[in-house]
């Protein structure tokens, strides 16, 4: 009796990539449109796998370079460019060869994926770390001092102490450990990558609460950033308390 292309169906989706790979060289034989529809699709699927596994591990790079030395972290922040709300650093310790399959540079990823790799960065991180800078801070000392001090208290919170931090693009003041400043790290290092997504995903969450606070700026949308919109509100009805001062003085 032939087997029935649901149960075929049925058999790719649930067998792991070794038996996946095993029933898809037995199928091939099988001359119906449908079947073969199927295996193009999962081979499809297996080629884009392997190729996103190649590109993750050109992203271990600096993790396999800097192993030798000790526990490597990567740090990263969001928001030293809008014109309200905080700066917000993230900083990860990732397992030894950990593989979170989609992982790029925040900026490089839908709103949607972001979320799902909060969660699967935090729940597989050795360790991880928040820091929050708010934006009466950032206008008493500067947002560069500002992002600063978002490193450090990111790099606090860790449980697990680093021997090497990993950073895109800056070297941090006033911190205990030997670092690697790499231009567009959060696109060549996994680590760095997370500790984008960790601080990516914090903020936009904080944008989207004080959206309902103060609804008439729309921060849900820009998420305090300069857009046309956002700087049009602000001449018409003047700065809220999250609005950086010094960054709308011609604004206001």
């Amino acid at each position: 009796m032939t087997e029935p292309i649901s149960s075929i169906r049925t058999k790719l989706e649930q067998a792991d990539e070794a038996g996946r790979a095993a029933l898809l060289e037995e199928y091939r034989q099988d001359g119906r449109a449908g079947v073969r529809a199927l295996v193009k699709k999962y081979i499809k699927a297996g080629e884009a796998l392997k190729k996103e596994r190649a590109r993750l591990e050109q992203m271990r790079v600096f993790e396999h370079e800097y192993e030798s030395v000790g526990i490597v972290c990567g740090i990263d922040e969001a928001g030293r460019g809008p014109l309200a709300g905080p700066v917000v650093a993230g900083a990860v310790i990732l397992p030894k060869d950990c593989e979170i399959l989609y992982l790029n540079d925040s900026k490089q990823v839908s709103e949607k994926k972001r979320e799902a790799l909060f969660d699967e960065i935090r729940e597989r991180a050795v360790a991880y770390g928040i820091g929050i800078v708010g934006p009466e801070r950032i206008d008493e000392i500067n947002i560069l001092q500002a992002t600063y001090e978002a490193m450090r208290k990111a790099l606090d919170e860790l449980k697990v102490k680093p021997a090497v931090l990993l950073n895109d693009a800056v070297t941090i003041p006033g911190v205990p450990y030997a670092q690697v400043p790499i231009i567009h790290g959060d696109a060549k290092s996994v680590s760095i990558a997370a500790a984008s997504i960790l601080a990516k995903v914090t903020r936009d969450r904080m944008m989207r609460e004080y959206a309902l606070q103060y609804p008439e700026y729309g921060f849900e949308k820009h998420k305090g950033y300069g857009s046309a919109e956002h700087m049009q509100v602000i001449r018409e009805i003047g700065p809220c308390p999250i609005h950086r001062r010094s960054f709308i003085t011609k604004l206001i």
